[in-house]
């Protein structure tokens, strides 16, 4: 039974990923028949399933949904996506632009993993894309892909290019982290240590001590020291506590309860500042 016909032009040539599918979901017991003939420059191809059932024949609409979103994809890259890097964020450099279109096609490809807000952001947005070719297939059971590319890319560009402004802000951020992580590293080499050892215990509260290496604590000290400083009175009890051991430039720093820190950016701040001088304890 024909579940799909497929026609198109030039050099958007997508059989090896078919093929690749008649694969995957015969591992899931649905087997499809790929029929390709040529028409003078048009390029048909069929997709049979003995299986008549709608679940079926939705199923295999979802996955071939998936194949055509990578076409459009790749077809925005060739066509628009470096122009609109240039023309919208105008102020990145060259290496900068070719840098960055790596890690926007890493995520509409699919290959990173969802860490944080931005990768759940951009997941929703491509399952959203995909979804709307999905709809398109179950309008009509024949689709022409060039003229779906030329129509419907209008419906389609704004969710693809609210990813790759997210790709972008969140570089921005990376950047400036980097950027910050070492002008403290920074600040860290050019200060004489002030004491030996400091210790930091994270209570299973999330809770942090800071003690000299006789146990001593020294939060206070740390609160005395910022001063007048930019830190602030908004300065959060990380932020103090960062600032402290760059003002006293520990030889050693041991941290104790690692596991129980809510703010895991701060143990991450620790680590690329301080590098070795960092020592965990259970």
């Amino acid at each position: 039974m024909l579940v799909l016909k497929l026609a198109y032009m030039g050099e958007l040539d997508f059989i090896k990923e078919l093929q690749d599918l008649k694969t995957l979901l015969k591992t899931k017991n649905i087997v499809i028949g790929l029929v390709e003939k040529i028409e003078g420059e048009t390029h048909i191809i069929k997709v049979m399933c003995e299986d008549e059932s709608e679940s079926v024949h939705q199923k295999i609409k979802f996955y071939i949904s998936d194949i055509l979103y990578r076409i459009v994809i790749r077809d925005y890259k060739k066509r628009e996506m470096f122009q609109l890097i240039k023309d919208t964020y105008f102020f990145l450099r060259q290496d900068e632009i070719l840098e960055i279109e790596i890690l926007i096609m890493k995520v509409l490809y699919r290959e990173n993993k969802i860490e944080d807000e931005t990768g759940v952001f951009c997941e929703n947005k491509i399952n959203k894309i995909i979804e709307k070719i999905k709809e398109c297939l179950e309008e009509n059971n024949e689709l022409n892909i060039n003229g779906f590319i030329t129509f419907r890319m209008r419906s389609l560009r704004g969710d693809i290019e609210e990813i790759i402004d997210k790709v972008i802000q969140r570089y921005m951020v990376d950047k400036e982290y980097k950027e910050f992580i070492k002008l403290l590293k920074y600040f860290v080499e050019i200060q004489d240590s002030k004491m030996n050892k400091i210790n930091i215990i994270i209570d299973k509260d999330g809770k942090y001590r800071v003690e000299d290496e006789g146990g001593k604590d020294i939060f206070n000290q740390f609160t005395k020291e910022i001063g007048d400083s930019k830190i602030g009175i908004d300065a959060n009890i990380e932020d103090v506590i960062i600032s402290g051991l760059i003002t006293n430039a520990p030889k050693e720093i041991l941290i104790m309860g690692r596991e129980n820190c809510l703010n895991k950016e701060f143990m991450r701040t620790l680590d690329k500042v301080f590098e070795e001088r960092i020592i965990y304890c259970d």
